[in-house]
């Protein structure tokens, strides 16, 4: 496996997951849309497609390149067990969805990073392009950070490119604005977050924003104690968001850039 042909399986998953969500959620939306999409999709597909380049211009390696280059050189704990291929792959996978729920957690906590990762979060509403809005500065750290574990973990290099599918998928797949039975969502979140699990934690109820931190994989926040079933205003009536930013007029791309440098809202939700 190249760069290149990561580049490009992943491309195309994005665009086909994208594309699919977004139609599902115009034949079977979930809350009624109060914000013009238009609007919201034009700020939050231009925050990706900034991230997009900055992480191209400015993070030397990709995850993947990180994997090949430990394989080549045998870094990494996984290059000292005696695991077969397969499990090295599996567990590879499961390490590093815990690392994103780990990280997502202390985003959350840490002052200086709730600055960065609140950009998220005051999306008002929640759809499929809420689940790709971070700020440029998040997902450099993000992209370091794991770069790092894959090195230090020696994670395969197909294990990196199953995850990375995976994360981009649910994360677009959980913040769908998708109806979906009680009875499927039920066995679904059994084995992945799904958009009524993971809309408890856009809440503007700070018990729920502090609940429901996986993106991907539902375990870790049961293992952790960290699962909220259901919002307590139902998902029809909740409201999405953070009590501090009800102004959509405050969520322009400008505003969403220099938000963390502003003096307001340092401190780390509690």
């Amino acid at each position: 496996m190249t760069v290149e042909n990561e580049t490009a399986i992943r491309i195309f998953f994005f665009i086909g997951i994208l594309c699919l969500v977004a139609l599902w959620e115009a034949i079977s939306p979930k809350r009624p849309r109060n914000l013009s999409r238009r609007i919201r999709w034009t700020r939050n597909l231009a925050l990706i497609f900034i991230n997009s380049v900055l992480v191209r211009l400015l993070v030397p390696f990709t995850a993947v390149g990180a994997a090949l280059y430990a394989g080549q050189h045998q870094i990494g704990l996984l290059h000292h067990m005696s695991l077969p291929y397969p499990g090295a792959v599996v567990i590879s996978v499961l390490a590093l969805d815990l690392l994103i729920y780990i990280q997502h957690v202390i985003f959350h906590y840490v002052p200086l990073l709730w600055r960065l990762h609140k950009v998220h979060h005051i999306d008002q509403e929640i759809d499929v392009t809420t689940g790709l809005r971070f700020h440029p500065v998040e997902i450099l750290l993000s992209a370091l950070i794991k770069g790092a574990a894959v090195l230090l973990l020696g994670a395969p290099a197909l294990a990196v490119v199953i995850f990375e599918i995976l994360l981009n998928a649910t994360a677009m797949f959980n913040h769908g604005n998708i109806s979906l039975p009680a009875a499927m969502d039920r066995i679904l979140r059994l084995f992945v977050v799904t958009p009524d699990m993971h809309r408890v934690h856009h809440s503007v109820i700070v018990e729920e924003t502090n609940s429901n931190f996986g993106f991907n994989m539902p375990w870790w926040d049961r293992i952790f104690g960290t699962y909220k079933p259901q919002p307590r205003a139902g998902h029809l009536n909740m409201a999405i968001g953070l009590e501090e930013y009800r102004d959509a007029g405050e969520t322009g791309l400008w505003a969403l850039l220099i938000l963390p440098f502003l003096s307001r809202m340092g401190q780390a939700i509690r």
